[in-house]
């Protein structure tokens, strides 16, 4: 299995929604590292670093978010393998 990183900038209304807490919740349940961050435009980046069939369900994922979310854009693209313990909140 491949190891990959993927940055991803959701947009929507993402924030104050619970939006980062769940996120980290699925990934650490997909075996994932990285991180769930709020940007001041509005939007949250998610790095997630993993299995790439884990990687992949946590992008499917974030198509979504959670209920209490409403995504209206997903950008993602693979960056460098990071080395990262746990998936934090930010």
């Amino acid at each position: 299995m491949s190891q990959i990183c993927v940055r991803a900038t959701v947009s929507g209304r993402v924030q104050g929604v619970g939006f980062r807490f769940h996120t980290a919740h699925e990934g650490l349940k997909l075996s994932l590292s990285g991180y769930a961050r709020n940007e001041s435009d509005g939007t949250v980046t998610v790095l997630m670093c993993g299995e790439e069939k884990n990687v992949n369900a946590l992008l499917a994922w974030l198509e979504q978010g959670p209920a209490t979310a409403n995504v209206t854009k997903l950008v993602h693209n693979q960056i460098d393998w990071q080395a990262i313990d746990g998936f934090s909140i930010q």
